[in-house]
């Protein structure tokens, strides 16, 4: 699956600076992704987990995680409703960088998640 990953964004992308990584399967995922492109991984929590000076929405994201203008891109297991990835999207865009797109396994599409997030969306398995 990391292979897959890797081989997807490296066919669409060669400006990615960061792989945010969301809690909890995205953390087991993004990081072998970053490994693999040569860039960095940043993870985005539940609210009040992560230490420091943090940008909040449901989840939250160190402030000094991101530098503007980076190019990200945000890897979870799952899209279903799309709280989760709108939530990241929103918390990277307030840190001033850029998603270039949001990168799932699997994408629940009855739930009509897709309609609720602000950026581009890659799934690999509609269920």
């Amino acid at each position: 699956m990391t292979d897959v990953f890797t081989e997807h964004i490296k066919s669409r992308f060669n400006n990615v600076d960061i792989i945010v990584g969301l809690e909890s399967r995205g953390f087991i995922i993004g990081p072998i992704v970053a490994q693999n492109l040569g860039v960095g991984f940043v993870p985005v929590r539940k609210a009040g987990k992560l230490p420091g000076e943090t940008y909040q929405d449901k989840f939250e994201l160190q402030k000094e995680a991101l530098k503007s203008g980076q190019n990200v891109i945000i890897i979870d297991d799952l899209l279903a409703t799309g709280g989760t990835l709108r939530a990241a999207c929103q918390l990277v865009t307030k840190a001033k960088a850029n998603v270039l797109e949001c990168v799932v396994l699997i994408q629940l599409p009855d739930l009509k998640g897709r309609d609720n997030v602000p950026c581009q969306i890659k799934s690999f398995i509609d269920f």
